[in-house]
């Protein structure tokens, strides 16, 4: 089954046009009313001692550069933009970081508007007192790359999560010899960060969503077939850079030796939630990725009718025959519901599918909130129960080393760096 970006989807036809503003925040749907935005000289005091990501552990230094791309073939499903605008962050094994300026893990203007923002998809988040802008990576910006041609991986992040929080886990695979692109969603990522301002958006655009989108099956399935179209259109840019050319429409210069350090014949794909829904799907449908990791997404389609069954994706329907890893959490609400998907999988599958569970976990486990939400609550920022909701009650020191382990042991396995 080929997925396709579907035709935007407008808030008229959705909710109708009478609903107010602030109503749309408590109803659902997906809207374009946001909240008052962050300026920039709102009184915000950061958390004492500024949020610190995880250190990678591999032994190469990792540097980093941002892509704005642009694909013509299609419109945006969400806002009445006329092309299909995305933007990623590539981490790789880099020659040298003399002299390079160190990277932040959300850039400053999307980092104010998470403030309001991110509260909105994880209400977990304090809405006040953390200045998001402040938090460093360990990766240098435009740092010269390494000239031997490393393995790929496309990141997804779950929905209504910028890709700034999958920072950690993409680090420490750089770190270790890959290179990484973790991909926003427009749309549907809570903030996203623009270089340019055509017509019809933002330079920082919202999420659309106001509630869980698998309440709704056409959102919900729009969402899917977008990301998975997205993430083949990466793929596409990834083969452009590979070959030395520059896909940026800006023509922002690019890191050296970039072109040298991607090999576009081994791909892999991983995401968290929706992002894990689109790594499975996307490597059922596109033969270019030789593996991908599902972290606690749904294999499934919403029901269109309550209270009955959703039709299962491609890859619960028909297996995977390629190598495929699942990985959940003890403290997943859902289990129910994610465990037909994943028992179909299992079952259709021609070879045996490796399963692993996180225990004293929750959803966001796999994300940087697993560091920085203990640090919240170390602060005041945080109550232990909201991180128990968020990441569960697993201290940062077991959490990041335990994803870490099984995602880079599954990709050490299937693509070796050499």
């Amino acid at each position: 089954m080929v997925h396709e970006a579907g035709p935007a989807i407008g808030r008229r036809s959705i909710l109708g046009a009478a609903i107010p503003a602030t109503a749309l925040l408590f109803a659902g749907g997906v809207v374009r009313a946001r909240p008052a935005r962050a300026q920039s000289g709102d009184a915000n005091p950061s958390v004492p001692g500024e949020l610190r990501l995880p250190a990678p552990t591999g032994p190469h230094p990792i540097g980093t550069t941002t892509l704005y791309l642009v694909d013509r073939s299609r419109t945006d499903p969400w806002e009445p933009i006329a092309v299909r605008e995305m933007m990623i962050t590539v981490y790789y094994p880099a020659r040298g970081v003399a002299g390079r300026t160190v990277a932040a893990q959300l850039p400053d203007a999307a980092a104010r508007e998470f403030a309001i923002a991110g509260p909105l998809s994880h209400p977990q988040l304090p809405s006040t007192g953390v200045d998001w802008a402040a938090t460093r990576t360990h990766s240098y910006i435009d740092a010269p790359a390494q000239t031997t041609r490393r393995p790929v991986l496309l990141y997804s992040p779950g929905g209504g999560d910028p890709r700034g929080m999958g920072t950690g886990l993409a680090e420490e695979l750089a770190s270790r010899g890959y290179v990484v692109v973790t991909m926003d969603h427009p749309g549907d990522a809570a903030v996203v960060e623009f270089p340019v301002d055509p017509a019809g958006r933002d330079r920082v655009r919202w999420t659309v969503f106001r509630f869980d989108p698998r309440n709704d099956p056409t959102i919900a399935d729009t969402m899917i077939d977008t990301r998975i179209a997205d993430t083949k259109f990466v793929l596409d840019q990834v083969a452009v850079l590979a070959a030395g050319g520059n896909p940026d429409p800006t023509g922002r210069p690019l890191p050296a030796d970039l072109h040298r350090v991607l090999d576009p014949r081994r791909v892999g794909v991983f995401g968290h939630s929706a992002g894990g829904t689109t790594a499975a799907e996307t490597m059922a449908e596109d033969r270019r990725v030789a593996a991908a990791i599902n972290l606690e997404g749904y294999l499934d389609h919403p029901p269109r009718v309550p209270g009955q069954v959703g039709e299962l994706y491609p890859i619960a329907r028909d297996g995977a025959d390629r190598p495929l890893l699942l990985i959940d959490t003890d403290g997943f609400p859902e289990h129910a519901v994610l465990e037909r998907s994943w028992s179909a999988l299992l079952d259709h599958s021609g070879h045996p599918i490796p399963r692993r569970r996180m225990r004293s976990s929750a959803h966001s486990v796999f994300t940087d909130y697993a560091a920085i939400a203990p640090q919240l609550v170390a602060s005041g920022r945080m109550t232990a129960a909201d991180r128990d909701t968020l990441v569960g009650a697993i201290a940062p020191t077991r959490s990041i080393p335990t994803v870490r382990r099984h995602v880079h042991g599954f990709f050490a396995r299937h693509l070796p760096t050499r």
